[in-house]
């Protein structure tokens, strides 16, 4: 029994939670989200991009083949309707859980111009979307978020039906502001945005209006906030921070890159259920998914 703490809190490592069917391999996990009826939804970079498990690791389904190329960020809304960023084809799609396609957004293997080129691989100036987005966020309103990304430096806002609002971001260092626009979640009426590239978080209104920055994260990938206001913070540097909303880091794990059961190479993506268990993809020389079980 591998324990881990996280200032008050305690987390148990589900050992080889996720059963794989003989072949199968977890690969580049790029993104994790638990539905309503706490099914672990897995994306991936493998043959078999999409795994929907149960809370004891059974596999219950798994579908995107021919689908999906480049799997990377997911959001679960709250009618358990999938939202889900495949990078390199410049598009998100949104299905329902069943796999139902209802919505795309962006031009497919058409990046948007930003003056990145394979020669020059620098952002010179913002760009419509998308050119090698990162992840979904969702607004109370059904309107939702796209953060772009890779070879951007903007978040959009889209209505829901996919329709631009409005998008917000320049290349830089300074307030508003981004290098390597990773993911984006609202709550409460902010805009949290990780900054990846800068190591550390942003905060904005939903019109985009700068509030505050959060420093002293090691490259954050994916914002998670729970219904308790907890948020959840995977850091590709080898750890993963857990915060109240005021940005006071209420625990952390890991920060040394580790293949050891329990700690962390590349975390990319972060969840919680209803139980508070929580589920952390990853990728580089990581490349699976762990579970901790919560127990105080």
């Amino acid at each position: 029994m591998i324990t881990i703490e996280a200032g008050e809190r305690q987390y148990e490592l589900v050992e080889d939670w996720g059963e794989l069917p003989p072949g199968w391999i977890w690969g580049q996990v790029g993104a994790v989200g638990v539905d309503s009826r706490d099914r672990v939804h897995v994306f991936t970079r493998t043959n078999h991009p999409y795994m929907i498990f149960d809370r004891a690791g059974k596999l219950e389904g798994s579908w995107g083949q021919g689908i999906f190329e480049d799997a990377h960020g997911i959001c679960i809304a709250p009618d358990d309707s999938v939202f889900l960023v495949d990078r390199s084809p410049q598009v998100v799609l949104k299905f329902t859980n069943d796999g139902r396609h209802l919505l795309s957004a962006g031009n497919r293997h058409k990046p948007s111009d930003t003056g990145y080129t394979d020669e020059t691989k620098t952002v010179t100036h913002a760009g419509p979307p998308f050119h090698h987005p990162t992840d979904v966020g969702l607004s109370p309103n059904g309107d939702f978020y796209v953060s772009d990304g890779y070879r951007n430096c903007r978040v959009h806002r889209y209505s829901a039906d996919g329709t631009l609002l409005f998008s917000w971001g320049e290349p830089g260092d300074g307030p508003g502001q981004f290098v390597l626009v990773h993911s984006v979640w609202e709550h409460k009426g902010r805009v949290y945005v990780a900054d990846r590239g800068n190591n550390r978080i942003q905060v904005f209104s939903p019109k985009g209006e700068y509030l505050e920055t959060w420093p002293g994260f090691l490259h954050p990938c994916k914002i998670y906030v729970d219904k308790h206001d907890i948020m959840y913070v995977a850091e590709l540097d080898a750890r993963v921070s857990i915060l109240d909303l005021q940005g006071n880091v209420l625990g952390r794990m890991g920060g040394e890159r580790s293949h050891a059961p329990g700690q962390f190479w590349g975390p990319h993506g972060i969840w919680t259920d209803s139980q508070g268990d929580m589920y952390v993809s990853e990728v580089l020389d990581g490349a699976r998914l762990q579970k901790f079980a919560r127990k105080k």
